[in-house]
């Protein structure tokens, strides 16, 4: 069977509590016995003058002072063969005089003339007394041995006492232990308890649920603090995994979204083929033209998709020197033979140079600056500027357009999102561009934001740390 911790604790405080008591009520009734025991042979060492007094004898011998025998001492004068001469018993005037006496061995251990033995216990007549007993031969009364038996009663009853009220306060400590212990091991476990039932309202999906107490001042506390620690953690990574699973299926409904299209498109054109568009030339170039427009778009869509996923997965990129202004100002180059009827700056003092890849940071200048030519009005300016700042490298393209919505700032990054739907997909594109643009930065360590232009429009601000430069 197994105990809970609650019952563990209880026996074991118990089970040292009562060891304690009985250890110590042992030590003390051996030590007031062995101290009554020898106040009795010191008595009975002490005791020859008096027990020779008693028997009748004059003769006085050089040692302490007579001692005064307890109440029912018995004095025997024994003879060479164990035969009683004569017997004394101490008892006080008007007391009924004991009938107990002891009961010697048949072989005294008689240790020489004038010489006492060693003190010994025996019984006494009655079944209930013990006495303490010394003897030696006397000379006095011609070699016969005298005998000296104390009766323990005394000892005996103060021993008892001892014995029933060591019982009495042992029982009353247990009892008062197991109470207080019981109290104490409650209070205790409590926290323990309202964590246990956290603990099932977490299992049960709330996720949200703290453990109490949760603090630096008790060990249960301590616990707490990691507990939560821990569950911030899981239900960070949960909403993290339900949010990656959310971005994942919106994901797929979207590029199944922006397949279809050119699909369908391909599909129809070769059924115009297959129908006879042969037949007229002028259908058939339409059909074979648009069917490779298609394929074109649909191959660069699944390479962008591919881009970001694997952007995603955290695959490297080629890194080594590059120079934004570079970028920047071919970028900028090719937007003015695009667009020459608008006025497009460029501010970049000096070179820049930050690690990365190349090609991918053309694609974000380029992306960028299209997403400007498409979203804004034909003649609108646009304002590029590469600068540093406390090791960060800083791109910037500036539109004086109609700007974004607060509510679409920031959903702008994912992927297939479009900040105008009436836009179609020849003049806004599939909704990667930006996405492309966020994920190529958050790969070199940079991150893109976008602000408001003064004066109306939309800044995109994109930040990257500068190469180290070795001396």
């Amino acid at each position: 069977m197994t105990l809970s911790l609650r019952g563990r604790l209880l026996i074991g405080v118990i089970s040292l509590v009562f060891v304690g008591l009985l250890v110590s009520g042992v030590a003390t009734f051996k030590l007031l016995e062995h101290s009554l025991v020898g106040r009795i042979d010191a008595q009975l060492a002490s005791g020859q003058s008096e027990a020779r007094t008693a028997l009748g004898s004059t003769q006085r011998i050089q040692g302490p002072p007579p001692s005064t025998f307890p109440t029912g001492t018995v004095i025997e004068l024994l003879g060479p063969d164990g035969s009683v001469l004569a017997t004394k018993v101490s008892e006080p005037p008007f007391v009924t005089p004991s009938s107990a006496r002891p009961i010697l061995p048949k072989s005294l251990p008689v240790a020489g003339t004038d010489t006492p033995s060693s003190p010994f216990t025996v019984a006494g007549t009655n079944g209930v007394s013990q006495f303490r007993v010394t003897d030696w031969p006397e000379d006095s009364f011609n070699g016969d041995t005298v005998v000296i038996a104390i009766p323990l009663t005394d000892v005996q009853s103060t021993l008892s006492q001892l014995l029933l009220l060591e019982s009495l306060i042992g029982t009353g400590v247990l009892i008062a232990t197991a109470v207080l212990a019981f109290v104490l091991i409650e209070l205790g476990l409590r926290p323990l308890r309202r964590m246990g039932a956290a603990a099932g309202m977490i299992a049960a999906g709330d996720l949200s649920r703290r453990v109490e107490p949760a603090t630096t001042r008790t060990e249960i506390g301590r616990l707490g603090l990691a507990l939560n620690a821990m569950l911030s953690q899981i239900e960070s990574a949960f909403a993290q995994s339900k949010a990656s699973e959310h971005r994942l299926r919106r994901f797929i409904a979207d590029a199944s979204h922006e397949l279809r299209t050119p699909l369908t498109s391909i599909r129809g054109y070769s059924e115009m083929l297959r129908r006879g568009a042969s037949e007229s030339p002028a259908d058939s170039d339409l059909a074979r033209r648009r069917i490779e427009e298609e394929s074109v778009r649909m191959s660069t869509l699944v390479d962008d998709m591919l881009l970001i996923a694997r952007l995603d997965q955290g695959r490297p990129l080629e890194t080594k020197p590059v120079d934004l202004q570079a970028i920047a100002r071919d970028a900028v180059d090719d937007a003015r033979v695009v667009a020459p009827q608008r006025d497009i700056t460029l501010q970049a003092s000096a070179p820049i140079v930050v690690n990365g890849d190349d090609t991918r940071l053309r694609q974000v200048m380029g992306n960028l600056m299209r997403n400007a030519l498409v979203h804004t009005p034909t003649r609108t300016p646009i304002e590029v500027a590469v600068s540093t700042e406390d090791s960060v490298a800083r791109v910037s393209v500036a539109d004086h357009g109609p700007g974004l919505p607060r509510e679409d700032a920031h959903r702008i990054f994912e992927p297939f999102y479009r900040a105008d739907p009436s836009r179609s997909r020849d003049s806004g594109g599939a909704g990667l561009g930006l996405s492309i643009v966020s994920a190529v930065v958050a790969a070199h360590g940079g991150r893109v934001k976008v602000r408001e232009t003064s004066g109306g429009g939309a800044t995109f601000e994109v930040e990257l740390p500068l190469a180290l430069q070795s001396n």
